[in-house]
């Protein structure tokens, strides 16, 4: 059985002032590309659909219309979940038309999908809370699909039943996980959990969340999944959330962050962006190769001490998005950004960097904006306040920062 895995769309996101849609489009095109040339029969789309719980209709537009394509009018299925950016609502809305192409939509973490047909001869012949098993045309076993969309603690604990208060998610969630692969995820067939999470190895340095993401480690949001949390039964974990391919406890089994479609910030800049192509039969241990996007402008940043310097280089990057570090020892006069300007069509941002910090008046320091956005805000309020902000408060301006960005 062969399938496809996906994740973090973000359509309708944008890089600063700058629209994303037409690459969007470019990338999407070549995904579905993708699926026909490996004759996909299943394709899994891990969360994050769009990029905010209300999308422009541009973004609801190229959704429906990549995903109808996806599914060959029916001919494959195509399994999208909701992520930490969409709304479950939204998500869920359209399942009974969708399921008409060939399309299931999974918005709660407690969906309960009807059993039945499909067109193009898939049938779901099993269904619980969190579960679903697909026959597939042409195959003598089933695929059987563990499905998590994003779920914070309110929702775990109104969704999975949770009475403890100091229960954690992550054991709720693994038993709960443990409780369906008991149940359904024997040697006859395919088995594989989609989730929209934060997994990490207990032990090792949770992987850093994506610059400008809502972030799921927050106050009021969902611990992360170890894990040993996921049970063995299964042969693939495709996850969404991260924006970096990636790889989570190669010692157990695949469980895999596909990347987003695009590089979305600039912390993303030089990363190649993937799809998974999945092999997968009973008993056996899934192949799986992750298949790189080429679609959609880079993201460039670089650093240059001379306008001269700076302007040549952009005259010669191509097609790109660029964040500039301008380096100099006073502050850049109008004539240098308008020139810098002019030499490419791609600067979302210019950043000066003042080498000469002194003489201000009476003393002052003068502000670094080269430094990040959280480490202005820890310099801004250990200046304020004359201590160093806690890691709670640090986490708080995050995701406050990221509700503002992605309005």
């Amino acid at each position: 059985m062969k399938l496809l895995h996906t994740a973090d769309w973000h359509l309708g996101k944008r890089l600063d002032k700058y629209s994303r849609l037409e690459e969007q489009q470019a990338v999407l095109d070549e995904l579905i590309a993708l699926a026909d040339k490996h004759e996909v029969d299943v394709v899994l789309v891990a969360g994050d659909l769009f990029d905010a719980f209300n999308p422009a209709v541009e973004a609801v537009e190229l959704l429906y219309k990549s995903l109808k394509c996806l599914s060959k009018n029916g001919e494959r299925v195509v399994i999208a979940i909701a992520g930490n950016h969409d709304s479950p609502d939204r998500i869920d809305a359209p399942d009974v038309l969708a399921r008409e192409c060939g399309i299931i939509f999974a918005g709660y973490p407690h969906a309960a999908i009807a059993t039945g047909e499909l067109c193009g001869g898939f049938r779901i012949i099993k269904s619980e809370p969190g579960f679903i098993e697909l026959q597939v045309p042409g195959y003598r076993y089933p695929l059987r699909l563990l499905l998590t969309p994003y779920a914070n603690e309110y929702r775990m604990k109104t969704f999975l039943g949770v009475g403890n208060e100091e229960e954690e998610m992550r054991n709720v969630l693994g038993g709960h996980w443990q409780q369906l692969a008991t149940k359904y995820c024997d040697d006859q067939g395919v088995n594989i959990l989609m989730a929209h999470l934060f997994v990490m190895k207990k032990g090792e340095l949770p992987p850093e969340e994506p610059a400008d993401e809502k972030p799921i480690l927050h106050i009021g949001g969902a611990q992360a999944i170890y894990s040993e949390n996921i049970p063995e039964s299964l042969q693939y974990v495709a996850l969404g959330h991260l924006h970096r391919y990636q790889e989570i406890d190669k010692n157990r089994l695949p469980i895999v962050y596909s990347s987003s479609l695009l590089c979305y910030s600039f912390a993303e800049a030089g990363q190649q962006k993937n799809v998974v192509f999945i092999k997968a039969e009973p008993g056996k241990k899934a192949y799986f190769e992750k298949l790189p996007l080429t679609s959609g402008k880079p993201l460039y940043r670089k650093r240059f001490e001379t306008i001269p310097e700076a302007v040549n280089w952009l005259q010669q990057c191509g097609d790109a998005w660029i964040e500039l570090t301008m380096v100099s020892d006073d502050f850049m006069h109008a004539e240098d950004r308008k020139q810098l300007l002019q030499a490419h069509g791609g600067i979302v941002t210019i950043i000066p960097e003042i080498r000469n910090k002194l003489g201000a008046a009476d003393g002052a320091k003068t502000i670094d904006l080269s430094l990040s956005i959280e480490e202005l805000f820890a310099q801004y309020f250990s200046f304020k306040s004359g201590q160093q902000p806690n890691d709670e408060l640090m986490a708080l301006f995050k995701e406050v920062r990221a509700e503002q960005v992605n309005e």
